[in-house]
């Protein structure tokens, strides 16, 4: 499979020297010519109103405060977990995508936890209701055990399919005929539920529908990294009904309603004001006085004193909605 390229900050290099020099001496010479001399001042007053600083200071104020409220939620041990699956999943070309997006093992893995801590500090604020775990409930299928083959075309995945029909081991042509790495060397055997992340919907869709020993009809799928049309063919080793009772279940639903909750911009955007108002956020620079009114705060209508930024942060990070 084709590996995406890691999608890290938007924010360039600019950025991160403008804010470096928030921290520094502003009277400090860059460059000196003939001409006259530009100064981390200069460059300072020319950088911070473009809009990739603006979203900079203002993912750092969100990740600043959710950290100082929220930072005991995550251990290092998570911060370490995600960096490693990260490194999995690109393999090779790891370090040298976070060279190219500037970052250092320790940055990304500080990026990690402000995005760790901001995820813990939304769910802090997650208030399920009924009415919640009632519409997580609509959409919810418990887990099932199948089989996958995935294929890169729909003649080979039409011929697979023809053959399982047939009576061939599904074991044996997953193991001979499958592009997905992940599966084909145990016979494409997966378990899965209707939240998991790896199975693409159609499949998942396609294969709750099947019986116990039945083989789907080939389903074509998008793949989201490389945008080309993968298929797949399943059999169902063990499927099962969620039936009526929702309490069975209650534990599952209250993950999918959180997971929801957490997702939703409104939500986002309303826990980033209350956390910036408990931490009594000001703003004490004129140039970023307005980047805090997506969130409704106060803070954000506050007359900036034209004091500059005073923060010696210099990490880039992800927008702060997530």
């Amino acid at each position: 499979m084709k590996k995406e390229k890691i999608i890290l900050a938007a924010t360039s290099a600019l950025a991160v020297l403008a804010l470096a020099a928030c921290s520094g001496s502003t009277n400090k010479d860059i460059a000196t010519m003939k001409g006259g001399t530009i100064t981390v001042s200069d460059f300072y007053n020319e950088a911070k109103n473009t809009s990739n600083n603006q979203q900079l200071v203002q993912n750092m104020i969100v990740f600043k405060a959710f950290g100082n409220k929220y930072g005991d939620k995550v251990s290092e041990k998570e911060v370490n977990a995600e960096y490693k699956k990260n490194e999995k999943m690109y393999g090779d070309s790891f370090k040298s995508q976070l060279a190219a997006a500037g970052y250092t093992e320790d940055s990304y893995k500080q990026l990690i936890r402000d995005n760790l801590v901001f995820t813990a500090g939304l769910k802090a604020n997650v208030k399920i209701t009924n009415e919640d775990l009632k519409t997580a409930w609509k959409t919810f299928h418990p887990e099932v055990e199948a089989q996958i083959i995935k294929l890169s075309s729909e003649d080979e995945a039409k011929k697979v399919k023809k053959s399982a029909d047939d009576g061939a081991d599904f074991t044996k042509l997953a193991k001979e005929k499958s592009t997905d790495s992940d599966t084909k060397d145990d016979g494409g055997k997966v378990k899965f539920d209707s939240e998991t992340k790896t199975i693409p919907n159609e499949v998942k869709e396609a294969a709750f529908k099947l019986k116990d020993g039945q083989i789907s009809n080939v389903i074509s799928t998008t793949n989201t990294t490389t945008y080309a049309t993968d298929y797949y063919v399943v059999k169902m080793i063990k499927n099962q009904s969620k039936g009526d009772d929702m309490n069975k279940y209650k534990k599952e639903l209250e993950q999918i309603a959180t997971d929801t909750q957490v997702a939703n911009r409104d939500f986002q955007k309303e826990i980033i004001a209350k956390v910036l108002k408990e931490e009594n956020v000001k703003i004490k620079d004129d140039a970023f006085k307005a980047i805090l009114s997506t969130f409704n705060t106060e803070q954000s209508n506050t007359k900036a004193s034209g004091s500059k930024t005073n923060s010696s942060e210099t990490k880039t990070s992800d927008s702060s909605s997530k």
